[in-house]
C-alpha cells in the first residue's frame, strides 16, 4: 500500500461511522528538481498546473473538516492502470506503423507520411481505449482508499 496525506473537504455521521470526503494535491517531483525551468516535464507540470485529487472512505475514526489524514491507496490497481495508460498507446503505435507500412502505404501509393499518419491515429485510438479501460480500475481503487492515522488540523 502506498501512504498520502490528505485534507478532509467534508464529514457526514452515519450510524457509529463516518463518511469522509478526502482532497490531496497531485505531487509532483519537479518543484524541488535543479533543472525544472529548462526540462520539458518541469515546463509542462508548471503550465498544467496543480491537480486535486477526491477520494471517500467510510471509517470509525472520528474526524473533521480541515484535519489532515494520512490514506493508504492499493498499489495494484494504480500500476496496472499506468501501465495500460502507458503501454497501451505505444503498442497500438507499432501495430499502426506496421499496418500503415505493409499494407497501407503499398495501397495508397504513399509514402512515410501514409505510415506516420497510421501510426498516429493507432496510438491515438490506443490512449482512448486505454482510458476506457482505465475508468473501473480508477473506481475500484477509489473505494480501495483506507485512512490510516489522523495527523491534526491543516495549517493553512
Amino acid at each position: 500500500m502506498m501512504t498520502a496525506l490528505a485534507t478532509v473537504v467534508s464529514v457526514q455521521s452515519r450510524d457509529h461511522r463516518f463518511q469522509v470526503e478526502l482532497s490531496c494535491d497531485q505531487q509532483s517531483s519537479c518543484s524541488s528538481c535543479q533543472s525544472k525551468n529548462s526540462c520539458g516535464t518541469g515546463i509542462v507540470s508548471k503550465a498544467v498546473g496543480k491537480k486535486r485529487l477526491h477520494w471517500q472512505l467510510l471509517t470509525t475514526q472520528s474526524v473533521k473538516q480541515g484535519d489532515v489524514v494520512e490514506i493508504a491507496l492499493p498499489e495494484k490497481s494504480l500500476l496496472q492502470s499506468a501501465a495500460l495508460i502507458y503501454l497501451m498507446p505505444l503498442f497500438f503505435l507499432f501495430i499502426g506503423a506496421l499496418l500503415g507500412q505493409l499494407w497501407l502505404a503499398p495501397m495508397m501509393g504513399g509514402g512515410e507520411l501514409s505510415v506516420i499518419i497510421c501510426s498516429a491515429v493507432s496510438a491515438f485510438a490506443g490512449f482512448l481505449l486505454a482510458r476506457r479501460w482505465v475508468a473501473p480500475m480508477e473506481q475500484a481503487s477509489v473505494q480501495q482508499v483506507e485512512l490510516v492515522r489522523v495527523l491534526g488540523q491543516s495549517i493553512v
